[in-house]
């Protein structure tokens, strides 16, 4: 056990679950401060809560750029985002000052897939619509067509990005009886056997697939990847459901498909911005059915991320290893 006096700084920008805390009081070699609130830790006091830390623990909701390293100044070790996504940090400003990055993936991924499995269904089967038909008053007798949607069995599957949510989302949907498994990305994958994967053009993909799962990660080549042009070579059955990165759909183009019948229906867990504003057009769309970014949403999986990013936390600051490394 350190003295006190050697205790190195930890700011942490959010309250996070105690599995995560525990594990920092019970090292005794950290001092921590926090914002101490469910809401995102406001600029100036992030700013000023990292000055002289050693090491931050943030969320995706925070922005590490230069000027929060320069507040931070030439103690900061070592930088553990509670999320599997990074584009929140400024990875090169980060690398000049040699700072070390620990983040979250794989535990989030079966709680991930689940969801957007979920959310295919939900979408698919328009079960929001359903719901809100019981309590307004709108199940009056049976009717043939009514909320009638579309099934998996016998359907083609298009994943764009088949890494570890894609592959859990494909395992997934397999047992519902999907006829074809299409996938994209840079580079076939050796996985993909294991679900009959089919390695394809995007457009390929996009024209075939009856149900289209954005799973990629966001970059360059990935922003706006689901515009106009997109959708237009897309089936007017098919349905789109994104649990990436919100900026991977350009909105104002998929507002447009799913109001002009280019596409049935979407299904987003990710925005732009987020939270989405209440007033914002995709709202208003009985075919859309947005959920507030819940992916890992399970008290499980939180609880192992909020530890998993204490222990990346723990190992930077000591020079030691780090469980889940970010390298870049």
């Amino acid at each position: 056990m350190q003295t006190v006096g050697k205790l190195m700084k930890v700011f942490l920008t959010r309250r996070i679950p105690p599995e995560g805390m525990k594990i920092l009081s019970a090292a005794g070699v950290c001092e921590v401060s926090l914002w101490d609130s469910d809401e995102p830790v406001p600029r100036a006091e992030l700013l000023r809560g990292v000055q002289g830390a050693h090491g931050l623990l943030c969320l995706l909701s925070d922005k590490i750029d230069a000027e929060v390293l320069d507040a931070a100044g030439p103690n900061l070790k070592v930088i553990s985002t509670l999320s599997v996504g990074f584009d929140h940090l400024a990875l090169e400003e980060i690398k000049k000052r040699g700072i070390r990055v620990g983040y979250t993936p794989d535990v989030l991924t079966d709680a991930t897939a689940e969801l957007t499995v979920a959310l295919l269904l939900a979408t698919a089967r328009r079960l929001p619509e359903g719901v809100e038909e019981v309590k307004n008053g709108g199940w009056s007798s049976w009717k043939p067509l009514w909320l009638c949607g579309y099934g998996l069995s016998g359907s083609t599957v298009g994943i764009i990005g088949l890494g570890r949510i894609g592959m859990a989302i494909a395992q997934r949907l397999m047992p519902f009886g999907v006829k074809r498994l299409l996938y994209s990305g840079r580079t076939a994958k050796a996985h993909a056997a294991k679900v009959n994967g089919e390695f394809v053009p995007l457009d390929t993909l996009v024209s075939e697939s009856d149900f289209l799962v954005v799973s990629c990660s966001l970059t360059p080549e990935t922003q706006g990847l689901c515009d106009k042009a997109f959708f237009s070579k897309m089936k007017n059955t098919a349905v789109l459901v994104n649990s990436s990165r919100g900026a991977v759909v350009n909105q104002e183009d998929l507002y447009e498909a799913l109001t002009s019948g280019q596409i049935a229906a979407a299904g987003l867990d990710v925005t732009t911005p987020e939270p989405l504003p209440t007033n914002h057009p995709l709202l208003t769309l009985k075919n859309c059915v947005v959920l507030p970014h819940i992916g890992s949403a399970t008290y499980s999986t939180r609880g192992i991320m909020a530890a998993l990013s204490a222990k990346n936390l723990l190992g930077g600051l000591q020079g030691a290893d780090m469980p889940s490394e970010l390298t870049f």
